[in-house]
């Protein structure tokens, strides 16, 4: 565990190294601001009331965009995989609806919603419904079938193999699928509210870009990114508590 945290620490490190090199010798400081200055502009953000409640705003849409992407992928891919019959005639259009581009039904979302926070959430779960459905929907099909039989064989009820047999077995898939669909919804929240928000971290995004505040921009990055560090970390605390009877297993 030590060692994987240096490694982060030594790779964050890198990463911040190339970022004021580039900064400081390669690319204007019109454009790009060095790690200092934008940490010291994350700083004064934080301390604007406007830049707080926009991140306010942006956590409580992440948030419900992720709680509605789990449940209905969490359903979706149970139903595709403990089916087959609906596995064979929805999954083709499961995989036909991820690969389309997401972004091109931005505008139906927008006209149908509006650009209140609705239309963001709508535009996460899109992003982060088919992870969960996908790997879900795998983990229960790669389920052998003779553990099925053993608890049927031992009197198990449908609901009883569910609860010991099936929800064991997803459970890994299941939080990969979660961890996937955090990072997509965060991508469909930010990108609604680049182009569905007139006062949210989409606007502000708008104005530093346009006004050429590189510093102020990064600054706000880093804020979200932040949130997202956040959010995963937690992630990985509730996976490793669903999964503790794993690692008494091995």
């Amino acid at each position: 565990m030590r060692r994987v945290l240096v490694w982060q620490i030594v790779c964050v490190a890198a990463l911040v190294l190339a970022w004021d090199l580039a900064a400081r010798f390669l690319i204007d400081r019109t454009f790009l601001s060095p790690p200092v200055p934008a940490l010291q502009a994350a700083w004064g953000l934080l301390g604007q009331e406007v830049i707080r409640h926009a991140l306010f705003v942006l956590i409580w849409e992440l948030a419900l965009a992720f709680v509605l992407s789990v449940i209905i992928g969490l359903a979706v891919g149970l139903l595709l995989g403990m089916s087959r019959i609906s596995h064979q005639a929805l999954m083709p259009v499961v995989l036909l609806l991820y690969a389309t581009p997401q972004i091109a039904i931005l505008p139906v979302i927008m006209l149908a919603a509006g650009i209140g926070p609705a239309s963001k959430v709508i535009f996460g779960v899109t992003h982060g419904f088919f992870p969960v459905a996908i790997t879900v929907a795998a983990a229960t099909r790669n389920l052998k079938p003779a553990l099925l039989v053993a608890a049927r064989s031992m009197g198990a009820s449908r609901w009883l193999q569910f609860r010991h047999v099936i929800l064991p077995h997803i459970v890994p898939g299941f939080f990969t699928g979660m961890r996937l669909a955090m990072t997509a919804v965060l991508l469909g929240v930010l990108l609604a509210e680049l182009y569905a928000s007139s006062n949210g971290i989409g606007q502000f995004t708008r104005q530093y870009t346009d006004s050429f505040k590189p510093a102020q921009l990064l600054g706000l990055i880093i804020l979200v990114a932040g949130i997202a560090v956040v959010l995963n970390v937690g992630l990985r605390a509730v996976q490793r508590r669903a999964s503790r009877w794993q690692v008494v297993g091995r």
